[in-house]
């Protein structure tokens, strides 16, 4: 009886171990491109933006702790300097190296962007989608990133 015991107790903290153990993320899940980037990373926001600060602790928190966040009275000076088109604006804008990176768009698009390079101005996620990171709610239906190319134009970059 007592061998059963000690069987189904190793058995017990084993499955406890193992369990705790896929609940933590991995480097797979990382975003190296991201996390290793070494030119600035800033954030460019309204001060009055309170999901633009969520997004800013979900950008630091998992990507990248050096980025900056940096208050502006009006972004639109900033979103006509990097040529994001007007359907395609968002609250919040980052700049990282030579791209942009407009709305709340999650890293794994991000890290495609570092990983790839293409040759395009940045990727931008319009609007302020439910679900996505930094605003509230339920995701319901796949993120439409979409790649802002040299010449204005746009095409789909990735689904998320």
């Amino acid at each position: 009886m007592k061998k059963k015991i000690i069987i189904w107790t190793v058995s017990i903290i084993a499955f406890l171990i193992i369990g705790i153990f896929a609940f933590i993320p991995s480097k797979v899940d990382s975003f190296q491109a991201v996390e290793n980037f070494d030119g600035e990373i800033k954030i460019y926001k309204s001060t009055s933006c309170g999901c633009c600060d969520v997004y800013i602790n979900y950008f630091k928190g998992r990507g990248n702790s050096k980025a900056q966040a940096i208050n502006q009275q009006e972004l639109d000076g900033l979103k006509r300097q990097y040529e994001i088109p007007e359907n395609m604006k968002s609250c919040h804008t980052t700049i990282i190296g030579d791209y942009f990176v407009e709305g709340h768009i999650p890293l794994e698009a991000i890290e495609k962007l570092l990983q790839e390079k293409p040759d395009i101005k940045g990727i931008a996620l319009p609007g302020m989608p439910m679900g996505s990171p930094g605003m509230v709610g339920a995701k319901i239906e796949k993120f439409v990133i979409y790649a802002i190319n040299n010449d204005g134009s746009n095409k789909e970059f990735m689904r998320i």
